[in-house]
């Protein structure tokens, strides 16, 4: 990783469980958290129910439920804050560090944006044969939500800069 890179992982990727990240060129600029409030914005029945399965299925082994994203705007994000259920570990105007951390397992998300170039970054370490088993479906389902969120602020982002008609 670049030193000068604001991206942050829990540990170099090669020691990593599972390493994702994804970019999209922004046609203005945003900073990390009002990107992650405008893609976790509206969760939508899909998430819910997502979250719900989660719930309900990690409960049984003892995991806290999360209960997903609440669609909460936040005007600004110190370290120690709760977005949802992650914490916020760091919070800079380029990047948003963003950690849920239990005995299975540790996961990290950084959003960061540079030069217009917004990655979202995903990195994790288990602890244990639940993680390992935890991030069998999470992995897969993990690359398709963050698509989905970076067409959804894509989306959002073009509507912004295109003139009425």
């Amino acid at each position: 990783m670049d030193s000068a890179s604001p991206v942050r992982t829990l540990c170099p990727p090669a020691e990593l469980d599972y390493y994702d990240a994804r970019s999209l060129a922004l046609p203005v600029d945003i900073t990390p958290l009002q990107a992650w409030d405008l893609m976790t914005g509206e969760p939508g029945p899909l998430m819910r129910l997502a979250f719900r399965a989660r719930d309900a299925i990690s409960a049984l082994f003892g995991v806290r439920r999360i209960g997903g994203f609440s669609g909460r705007q936040r005007s600004d994000a110190k370290v120690g804050d709760r977005l949802d259920f992650f914490l916020v570990e760091a919070s800079a105007p380029d990047a948003l560090v963003l950690t849920e951390r239990d005995r299975h397992l540790d996961v990290m998300i950084c959003v960061s944006v540079v030069e217009r170039l917004l990655t979202v970054t995903a990195s994790v370490v288990t602890h244990n044969a639940f993680g390992r088993v935890y991030m069998l479906p999470v992995g897969p389902a993990h690359k398709l939500i963050v698509d989905h969120y970076l067409r959804r602020l894509k989306r959002q982002l073009d509507a912004r800069t295109t003139p009425a008609a």
